[in-house]
Formats: structure tokens, sequence, C-alpha cells
């Protein structure tokens, strides 16, 4: 292989390796100023977006360990790495996709080690984000001991209002 051909394999190989996760898309009709702003909305997330040749994209999955079905890239492909938060990046490219239709195909991806289809992709993008999904659990766990405490003090308050009662005739 030469060398130019090397280093791209390893830096794509280290782009699979360090990404949280990454999406395989097909994209057509895509203009420069959709692109850019594709691209712009990415990096706002933490995503990037490469367009890697085929048989280098299979060369580079298949030596970080991961394999990916050739039949499924057909057309044009573009893979979006995710750096910081996957499911930001991904609920990035869903909207940009329902707004742009027939731009981009979500194939499949890739999360936390595992191949997901664009069904499972498209699942993990309506998930709520970490901190959503921190406040909910918080308030979860308030809850329990909220009601408690209302409950108690329901009980304590007619306690109160039976001997005011009681008291009174």
């Amino acid at each position: 292989m030469r060398p130019e051909k090397q280093l791209l394999l390893d830096d794509i190989k280290g782009k699979i390796n360090h990404a949280k996760g990454f999406l395989l898309t097909r994209y057509s009709k895509m203009d420069p100023n959709l692109a850019s702003q594709f691209r712009t909305a990415l990096h706002q997330t933490g995503g990037d977006f490469e367009v890697i040749r085929k048989r280098i994209l299979l060369k580079a999955a298949e030596a970080a360990g991961c394999t990916i079905d050739r039949t499924l890239l057909d057309g044009h492909i573009g893979v979006i790495f995710a750096d910081d938060d996957l499911f930001q990046t991904t609920k990035a490219v869903f909207k940009f996709k329902t707004e742009n239709e027939e731009v981009l195909d979500i194939i499949g991806g890739r999360f936390e080690g595992k191949l997901y289809s664009a069904k499972d992709m498209e699942a993990i993008s309506k998930l709520p984000s970490k901190p959503e999904m921190q406040a909910q659990f918080l308030g979860l766990l308030e809850a329990v001991p909220s009601q408690l405490l209302a409950v108690i003090d329901a009980l304590l308050t007619s306690v109160g209002f039976c001997l005011d009662n009681k008291s009174k005739t």
C-alpha cells in the first residue's frame, strides 16, 4: 500500500477508535452551502463529517475491530464521528435529515463498540440528553420523600383539626 493511503487508513482507524461513536450515511444532492451548514451544525455538537472511500473505510473499520456490511455501502458514503456527545450529534443529524429530505440517508452506526441499524440510531437520537436524564432521575428520587412528607403533614393536620373541633364542642 502506498504511504499516502496507509497514512489515510491510519487516520481513519484512529478516528474510529477515538470517537465515542459514529454514524454511516449515504448522501446525494448536497450542494456546498448545505454541506457547510451541516458541518457547522455537527461541529457545534462535537461531531465531524468525513467523506471516505468505501475501500478505505472497510479496511480501517476492520483494523479497528468492527465489521461493516459491504452491501450497505452503495452510493456516496459519509461518516459522522461523534467525539463529545453522541446523543447530541445524532439529534443534529436527524434534524438535518428531516429538514432536508432526500439529501441524507442514515445507514447505521456504532455506539459503545456495538453496531446498530438506522432504526436503532434514530431511537438513540430521540433519547433525552444527559442533563435531562439526570434531572429526571433526581426528580424521581425526590418524589418519594416529598410525597411521604405530604402524607405525614396531612395526617398531622387532620389530627389537629379533629382536636380543635373536639375542644369547641
